[in-house]
């Protein structure tokens, strides 16, 4: 396999695998290892998790989104949590960090497209997402209801309505009430319906003019 017989192949696609080129070029696995491992070295090649890589952004010919690239570095996974919270402006802190759920082992990757976690959870709480257009592509990416509930179980401690109220959550009005009741009983947290009935309390003083300190 040689360096122009890759570009050639991948520079079209953000990210690749290694299946990929092992099924597409004769040469057995351990040199196509190798030879990655050379180019990654001289810079040819950007590795983002193990098994997957991609082309620098100068030989690429298609951008690479770190969002679009959450749900390559693992699956099944969705963007979820405050990453999801922020997407949907539901919180006024911008979030770098790509936080994604998943029922695989929980994971952190760091590389130069950003940082990106997957957070377990079991799969009878794997669903509230949507697949929403982003950047010319489609992104799974949690409900506003789920991003909620995802963000309060991966958490600590109990959600006091002191705590919602520090989170200095906005549009409200984005979140279905009973969505979101439904989906905390699906998950079967007693903790989550905690939650969600001093949200609900919490968002219904605030519709009707209380102020919260």
């Amino acid at each position: 396999m040689k360096y122009i017989e890759l570009t050639r192949f991948v520079g079209g696609l953000a990210c690749f695998e290694l299946p990929l080129l092992v099924q597409a070029f004769p040469d057995r696995r351990p040199t196509i290892l190798l030879q990655l491992s050379r180019w990654v070295k001289e810079g040819k090649v950007v590795p983002l998790r193990r098994g997957i890589y991609t082309l620098p952004d100068d030989t690429r010919r298609v951008a690479l989104d770190p969002a679009l690239l959450a749900q390559h570095l693992c699956k099944p996974s969705y963007l979820s949590g405050l990453w999801a919270l922020g997407f949907h402006n539901m919180i006024p802190e911008r979030v770098v960090v790509h936080t994604s759920v998943t029922t695989r082992l929980p994971a952190r990757y760091e590389n130069p497209y950003g940082v990106f976690e997957y957070r377990h959870i079991k799969p009878v709480c794997f669903f509230g997402y949507e697949q929403t257009p982003y950047a010319g592509s489609s992104l799974l990416v949690a409900c506003p209801e789920k991003a909620l509930l995802d963000h309060w179980h991966l958490t600590s401690g109990e959600w006091t309505r002191e705590r919602i109220v520090e989170m200095r959550y906005q549009n409200t009005a984005t979140v279905d009430p009973l969505r979101l009741k439904a989906y905390a009983e699906r998950c079967q947290r007693p903790r989550l319906e905690r939650a969600v009935a001093r949200w609900s309390e919490w968002v219904r003083d605030h519709d009707d003019g209380e102020e919260i300190l």
